[in-house]
């Protein structure tokens, strides 16, 4: 299954802005770095969020978050994020700003 472009584009509308903001394509969907870092992603018709281990349990308590786990591996600090949580551009800014936030604390690649 090829990746939602029309959820990649609304992520690009909001994102496009970011002057250290790099695309890629990566596991089958795309990604948007933060100066290297990952902060957001497409997978299939999932949003891919990179929020880190500080409030990871609590953003994974939303009904619409899911461990992202695509090898049969799970990685901590990324959540998939389901349509239920992306219908409204409110509800999608409030991931984006979560991933945003944690790739800009890191450190440039």
């Amino acid at each position: 299954m090829a990746y939602d472009e029309a959820l990649a584009r609304r992520i690009q509308s909001k994102i496009f802005v970011l002057d250290n903001l790099t695309t890629k394509k990566m596991f089958g969907g795309v990604g948007y770095m933060i100066s290297g870092n990952m902060a957001v992603g497409v997978y299939k018709d999932y949003l891919i969020v990179r929020v880190g281990l500080d409030h990871y349990d609590d953003l994974l308590a939303e009904p619409c978050a899911k461990v992202f786990d695509i090898t049969g591996r799970a990685m901590k600090g990324w959540i998939m994020v389901d349509s239920r949580g992306l219908q409204s551009d409110g509800a999608l800014e409030f991931w984006i700003n979560k991933g945003i936030e944690f790739a800009s604390s890191l450190p440039p690649k």
